[in-house]
């Protein structure tokens, strides 16, 4: 073990924790857990930090009975020598949290320590949902927790096993879509997402007129959740692990999801033309298709976003099979951030009349 590595304590045993993550090590770890997801890649926290104003602080935790801990982390530095912020990772970059075979309560509260000691004013976590075990630090005094909830497909039983499970009205809208000769084109590399940022500009404009939301404000939001080539960026710094499918009625482009693979399968975006897409039934032939493609490259899970208190997205997702998640996000905070941009952003949605919908959830 190198010398010089800064530890910390669990139940009176010595942690030692590499403040930079070695990649071999990093991906080592990865290989261990079947539940790691792709955005726990060395290669997505590379895409975040070419994306952003960001770099990559990343942590390993080595313990003394042998376990291993990775902790996708990135920094965004502060003004004028003000404590910058740690992201687990940052808004809509996807979910974080520590990834390693047998994790438990312990080994996170001795994580949640060494993070609030950090020279941070603020360090956010977003764990996997499938992940147990966070609730032990809800109590913490410096720790905000902010519920949430996803929804998660088990791949167990491989293509059979999930179709078995498949709701009625999933099924009848497959056939609908096989008859009426949609077909599905997978993008390895990013060619096809001009159609991608065609159907998003699309979704904006409709959730923002469903919203109650200025369309300007709605499209600037959008804008800086999800700058012009940041899905580009996505492509090239995943390789095989990214993949965008888009689903054709005709010639006419209808719909498009953006999902990427590793251990598990992420589906981390979507959009549509609605008047195209809703009478051909083009999202429920796209999933079927990621998730059919999700099992032959052994994944054991279908990540399906967030769906908050959505109804209609929770229908959608578990016609698909997957289950509800109740799960939090945590911040460590030296000043309440968190409570000023919750009333802030109250105040600003009082002011327009602002209406949540179902499309508040879908970005993670």
């Amino acid at each position: 073990m190198p010398a010089g590595l800064p530890t910390i304590e669990e139940d009176r045993r010595t942690v030692r924790v590499h403040p930079r993550a070695p990649r071999d090590q990093w991906r080592a770890v990865l290989a261990e857990d079947p539940l790691a997801l792709p955005e726990h890649a060395p290669e997505w926290v590379d895409a975040v930090c070419a994306g952003g104003p960001y770099t990559d602080a990343t942590r390993l935790y080595e313990f003394p009975d042998g376990r291993r801990f990775v902790l996708p982390l990135v920094r965004r530095t502060g003004l004028a020598g003000v404590p910058g912020q740690l992201w687990s990772l940052p808004h809509s970059w996807g979910l974080g949290g520590l990834v390693g075979p047998d994790l438990d309560a312990g080994a996170i509260r001795a994580v949640v320590g060494d993070l609030a000691a950090l020279p941070a004013v603020r360090v956010v976590v977003r764990p996997d949902p499938l992940r147990k075990g966070w609730e032990c630090i809800a109590g913490h005094p410096k720790v905000h927790a902010s519920p949430r909830r996803a929804h998660v497909l088990d791949l167990v039983g491989g293509v059979d096993g999930v179709r078995a499970r498949l709701g009625s009205l999933t099924r009848r809208n497959l056939r609908t879509a096989e008859r009426l000769g949609v077909r599905v084109e997978l993008d390895r590399d990013g060619s096809l997402l001009p159609i991608y940022h065609r159907h998003y500009d699309l979704s904006v404009d409709r959730w923002a007129a469903k919203q109650n939301e200025p369309l300007a404000l709605a499209r600037w939001r959008a804008a800086r959740r999800d700058p012009v080539g940041k899905f580009d960026l996505i492509a090239k710094h995943l390789g095989e692990a990214f993949r965008h499918y888009v689903a054709f009625d005709g010639d006419t482009p209808a719909a498009s999801i953006i999902v990427l693979f590793g251990r598990t399968a992420s589906y981390s975006r979507g959009a549509m033309d609605r008047d195209v897409a809703g009478p051909v039934r083009a999202n429920d032939l796209l999933h079927w298709t990621a998730i059919q493609d999700a099992c032959a490259a052994g994944c054991t899970h279908y990540h399906m976003l967030e769906t908050g208190e959505s109804e209609s997205l929770a229908r959608f997702k578990e016609r698909l099979g997957a289950v509800p998640i109740d799960y939090c996000d945590y911040r460590i905070e030296r000043v309440p951030l968190t409570k000023a941009d919750k009333k802030l952003r109250s105040a600003v949605k009082k002011v327009i009349g602002f209406r949540d919908t179902d499309n508040a959830a879908v970005q993670r």
